[in-house]
């Protein structure tokens, strides 16, 4: 039997899980709050998790032109957001392996292809701003911007009305990306993706989080992945 320990420890990642199928930290709570009393008895705590996440979700309609595979979203999530194996991904969604394979292929074909939009990065490090930029570019999105700090965040998101905000924690002597994102949100319901090395810290069940929270570093795919889902989630992270 699984111990409330070892469920605490594990949480975190479920609730970054759910939150990210979900676009809403309310919604993903919830969801973790309502499977942690039916858990898997034949997996891990973290995966048990993952599966009850999973079983929730599964039918859930999701918004935008992207269509994939039954569990795609889920598999490409569970893989790279979540950091599983395959094997492990295939045990939370049910599916045989080779199944999973084709499903996970076929959804990071679907993602690839998707519509691009404007991307503001928020980002106080001129070379990884550079090589976000990169990355951005080379999803098929378009920067519009790039700021260091809260104010200069502020202002070009005012002038540029981006479609995606992909913004740093921590800016320095900039400020902070989260007061930047919040002062953004309060003029626009622009999706964003907050950027940090340590996303545990953006995880602690203590008042308002975001609800997509990259971690650095990261590849391409990964960060395909996340604006997809980001901007077809269609929901605003903090109030």
């Amino acid at each position: 039997m699984t111990s409330a320990a070892e469920l605490i420890a594990v949480l975190p990642y479920a609730r970054r899980y759910a939150r990210a199928l979900t676009g809403t930290q309310a919604e993903g709570d919830a969801i973790v709050a309502k499977v942690l009393g039916a858990l898997p008895e034949d997996l891990p705590p973290k995966l048990a998790l993952y599966a009850g996440i999973t079983r929730e979700t599964e039918n859930a309609e999701h918004p935008g032109p992207v269509r994939t595979e039954p569990l795609g979203r889920h598999l490409l999530l569970l893989t790279t957001l979540e950091e599983l194996s395959l094997a492990d991904a295939a045990l939370v969604t049910g599916l045989d392996e080779d199944v999973a394979a084709a499903r996970l292929s076929q959804a990071r074909d679907a993602v690839r292809a998707a519509a691009a939009t404007d991307v503001l990065i928020i980002e106080d490090e001129p070379v990884i701003a550079m090589d976000l930029r990169m990355l951005v570019t080379g999803c098929g999105h378009r920067v519009v911007g790039i700021a260091a700090s809260e104010a200069e965040a502020i202002r070009v998101a005012q002038e540029a009305k981006p479609g995606l905000v992909l913004a740093d924690i921590n800016l320095g002597r900039g400020g902070n990306g989260i007061v930047a994102v919040r002062n953004i949100l309060a003029n626009s319901q622009v999706p964003v993706i907050f950027v940090t090395a340590y996303p545990e810290q953006l995880l602690t069940a203590e008042g308002v989080e975001p609800a997509f929270v990259m971690r650095k570093p990261f590849d391409p795919v990964t960060l395909a992945i996340f604006t997809y889902q980001a901007i077809t989630a269609g929901r605003v992270p903090l109030p």
